[in-house]
């Protein structure tokens, strides 16, 4: 009888305890990269904009990219929830690459939702820097005003 009741005890414990854990990983998701060609395609019938991320395994300030900004739970879910995601391996898909004129790396394009190039930024972003640049080009700003002046009137 005895043992019984230390089961549901430690089976009630471990079970607060996974409870409590819940809200974190679900705030920890990952980016949910695609292939060019999925997401190309995902984004012309969703209507929906790109981003491309463009990046080599030899590359010291793409990993950086990996471990910190695609790691920051709002750059994920602000990614996730207005677009599509692409994960470009330059060595890989030299074909895509060189479309883009890919030089420097890393380096971020995005797409339009009719699939034309609305520009790029190259180089290592942080998530403080990332999350203004994805708000200027999800909200259209970038028809509208510079980036300059859209930093200016953000709150």
């Amino acid at each position: 009888m005895k043992s019984k009741i230390i089961h549901i005890i430690v089976t009630l414990l471990v079970l607060l305890f996974i409870a409590q854990l819940s809200p974190v990983q679900a705030g920890t998701g990952t980016v949910s990269w695609l292939s060019y060609d999925e997401g190309m395609t995902l984004g012309k019938s969703q209507k929906k904009k790109i981003f491309i991320n463009f990046f080599a395994t030899w590359c010291s300030f793409c990993k950086m990219m990996d471990t910190k900004t695609f790691k920051d739970a709002a750059v994920i879910d602000y990614l996730n929830a207005h677009f599509i995601t692409v994960k470009v391996d330059v060595d890989k898909d030299r074909d895509v690459a060189a479309q883009y004129n890919i030089r420097p790396l890393p380096d971020m394009w995005f797409i339009s939702e009719k699939g034309e190039a609305i520009g790029n930024k190259p180089g290592y972003i942080s998530a403080e820097e990332m999350l203004p640049v994805l708000k200027f080009i999800k909200t259209d700003s970038y028809l509208k005003m510079s980036y300059q002046t859209f930093l200016d009137n953000q709150p």
